[in-house]
């Protein structure tokens, strides 16, 4: 049983849901990145998703996408991407991290590689944002000899027969994406969120993560009660971007930022 299995298992049994928070691995430099990724699970942060830098990424808002963009010009890449969760391992063993990003530059480094390297460092799930799955044979069956997950996105127009698809390889847990469009541009609507959740269930006995659009207390307060975890990006991502940009910020201050607001994130967890 891998992290993110012990942490599902662990939350159930105390009829609690999870804080999933996103930052782009390198972002705004890769040193803070750092900090504020290890700083994470002691503010609140049941399971991290490290964003991998891409030129390209199409399902991504401009918080995000800029993210990535900052994270390349000061010499991101994914080894180094790698080398991040291998620190952060150094003193967290229990919090899950789950690479996210797209199959570019994935494939560019060497799938098997990749998967070997990730699991050596101490990666616990993937999303591939754009690896549907028709596609994923060349990921999966590398990925089918580790203890890692491949999580996959749902989507509000997501249709039965597709579901059936996209649960072939899952596991770990769900994602519901709750808007239609990039991340970080539109408000999640609570009702359709809780419709589609409960459509889900009785498809999966997997835990399910609602993301894209929630950017509030309130709002983690109110999706917390029908969903197995919250997932902030964007929201935390333009955190960054606007304390990065402010002159005579320090570092410091802008992971005490970062972790006051994933605290009075964590609060409204149900």
């Amino acid at each position: 049983m891998n992290r993110i299995s012990q942490l599902f298992n662990k939350l159930k049994a105390n009829n609690k849901s999870a804080l999933g928070i996103f930052i782009t691995a390198g972002d705004p430099d890769i040193q803070l990145s750092q900090k504020i990724l290890n700083s994470l699970p002691s503010n609140g942060a049941d399971f991290i998703e490290l964003g991998m830098p891409f030129s390209d990424p199409m399902a991504d808002g401009p918080s995000i996408q800029s993210s990535s963009l900052r994270a390349l010009k000061k010499g991101m890449n994914l080894p180094k991407t790698l080398l991040m969760v291998r620190e952060f391992r150094e003193n967290n063993t229990q919090t899950p991290i789950i690479l996210m990003g797209y199959f570019n530059p994935i494939f560019r480094f060497g799938v098997k590689k990749f998967i070997n390297q990730a699991q050596e460092v101490g990666v616990d799930g993937f999303i591939i944002v754009d690896l549907p799955p028709e596609e994923d044979d060349e990921f999966f069956i590398h990925l089918e000899k580790s203890n890692m997950d491949l999580i996959r996105l749902i989507t509000p127009t997501t249709d039965n027969n597709r579901f059936k698809k996209i649960l072939k390889n899952a596991s770990g847990f769900l994602y519901y994406v709750s808007i239609t469009g990039i991340t970080g541009t539109k408000k999640a609507s609570n009702n359709n969120i809780k419709e589609a959740v409960l459509k889900i269930n009785s498809y999966s006995d997997l835990p399910v993560a609602v993301g894209f659009g929630i950017k509030s207390k309130e709002q983690v307060s109110e999706i917390s009660k029908y969903t197995n975890a919250v997932v902030i990006g964007s929201h935390i991502v333009k955190i960054i971007e606007n304390s990065y940009t402010k002159n005579n910020v320090t570092k410091d201050k802008i992971v005490k930022d970062i972790n006051a607001e994933v605290k009075n994130l964590s609060s409204g967890i149900k």
